[in-house]
């Protein structure tokens, strides 16, 4: 009987189509079998417990590089830090291109941060100036070494995108082989209402939600749809706030548009009335789309249950909230629009979303790994992440569906000073994690160096190839 280095015994394996009691056998860094009575050197007991594949968060902000050299509070070691102790072992994140700038120097210096990372990760690499080099030279290079999704703006000053430049952007990740990734808002619409609001004195962190409402997201969405659609380039739509957005992609899906929908844990648990709170508290609460009324989140969880919404990140973006940087950095009196928008998630992600999915009985645990795990990695080609079968690196969490905990900021092990689910109650929460093969979080405690992470490059992948749906039959990108 073949021995393995580990085997985690007696848990409830769940894999994104069924549950089932086994054993995992581990050899180095890869699940080498599953079955019935394995042995191993060393042995972890999973009896009472879930066993399922390591969580992965494929839409994080961290230590993202600003134009004025500086980053963002997060470092990739606090953020492995919290990944780990939520269940998560692997994260997409974020290099920046800067208006007028090439990519090259800023993605370098921020591969060179994120050499310091514990968990594994991957980039999506955001296009702000799609100028002729940066379509032609730089975003096939950046393919080739494996960052194989790029990042659309639709709104916000300075990373906002026109038209005419989404289409370059689409146009060249088709010929390369590459996903985009959109931040579906009406830039103008925004720009409107908030000067609007700002001139009738309504200034406060809740007028945030009303500057960008439904509307400005649903245009939004279409339009990014429509675009793709006339290129035949896959995509898929971020931080989807409500079901009137997921209805537009759930209606293009039913023409075969290859457009994929990934909400967040905020609008599935937060509202906007969680931004009226008194004084600057609202500020903690501010993330963009804006979480939306108290019926929003039933809406997206019948999308999730169609199957619209596959993918279940946590849009990690946190600024501190005391002293004079993060959330204060214009001052405490600064109307909504100074007030840097973002949230905190990247720990809390899982435990949220078991606990009011699968322990509030909406979604099964097999759903939870596909919309947390198995979709995630599917559909961003990590081709060894998140899921439990022989060749997968051995990427897992042992998960407690029973026990309860009141969320707290400490808890979260995160650079941030504060969380917006504090004193949230969960039931189903991580006891243990391990990233390729090694124990690297165990009842709360992290044990992993720095650098100990690896970037994950991603080859071509089948998954997002263009549909074949052209206008006319003219491949237009050829020319472009």
């Amino acid at each position: 009987m073949a021995g393995y280095d580990i085997v985690i015994k007696g848990g409830t394996v769940v894999t994104p189509v069924e549950q089932f009691r086994a054993d995992i056998g581990i050899t180095g860094e890869t699940i080498a079998a599953i079955g019935a009575d394995l042995h191993g050197e060393r042995v972890i007991d999973a009896t009472g417990l879930l066993v399922m594949p390591g969580g992965v968060d494929s839409h994080c902000h961290i230590e993202q590089l600003r134009a004025d050299g500086t980053a963002d509070e997060e470092s990739f070691v606090s953020a492995s830090t919290s990944a780990f102790a939520g269940g998560t072992t692997t994260a997409i994140t974020f290099s920046t291109q800067f208006k007028g700038c090439p990519i090259g120097p800023s993605l370098a210096e921020y591969q060179r941060r994120a050499a310091t990372a514990m968990m594994d990760y991957s980039f999506h690499q955001i296009i702000t100036d799609p100028t002729d080099e940066v379509i032609h030279q730089e975003i096939p290079a950046l393919i080739a070494a494996g960052i194989r999704s790029l990042k659309v703006f639709l709104t916000y000053d300075p990373l906002h995108v026109d038209d005419r430049g989404f289409i370059r952007i689409l146009a060249a990740a088709r010929r390369h082989g590459a996903l985009v990734t959109v931040h579906c808002e009406n830039y103008a619409a925004i720009g409107w209402m908030t000067e609007a609001l700002l001139a009738a004195g309504h200034t406060i962190p809740k007028y945030h939600a009303w500057s960008r409402p439904v509307a400005v997201e649903r245009e939004a969405t279409f339009r990014a749809i429509a675009l793709a659609e006339l290129v035949d380039q896959p995509i898929q739509i971020f931080h989807v706030s409500c079901s009137e957005v997921a209805e537009e992609i759930a209606r293009a899906q039913a023409r075969g548009v290859k457009v994929w929908a990934e909400t967040c844990s905020q609008y599935l648990t937060l509202t906007a009335d969680d931004m009226d709170r008194p004084g600057f508290e609202g500020a903690k609460f501010m993330c963009s789309p804006a979480p939306r009324d108290a019926d929003a989140a039933a809406g997206l969880w019948s999308q999730i249950g169609r199957g619209t919404i596959d993918v279940i990140s946590s849009d990690h973006s946190g600024y501190r909230f005391a002293g004079t940087a993060g959330k204060r950095s214009a001052g405490v009196d600064a109307p909504f629009r100074d007030i840097p928008n973002g949230v905190p998630g990247l720990g809390a992600r899982l435990a949220l979303l078991f606990s009011e999915g699968v322990s509030a009985g909406r979604i099964t645990a097999s759903d939870f790994v596909r919309l947390t795990a198995f979709n995630p990695a599917r559909l961003f080609g990590l081709q060894t992440k998140g899921r439990l079968s022989p060749g997968a690196d051995a990427d897992v969490v042992l998960w407690d569906p029973m026990k309860q905990v009141t969320l707290t900021n400490a808890m979260m092990q995160h650079a941030i000073d504060y969380s917006p689910y504090e004193g949230r109650a969960v039931t189903g929460f991580p006891v243990l994690t391990l990233r390729r093969g090694r124990v690297v979080m165990r009842d709360g405690t992290v044990q992993a160096e720095p650098g100990t992470g690896r970037f994950v490059a991603r080859a071509p992948y089948d998954f997002i190839k263009p549909a074949g749906c052209l206008a006319n039959g003219f491949d237009a990108s050829n020319f472009a």
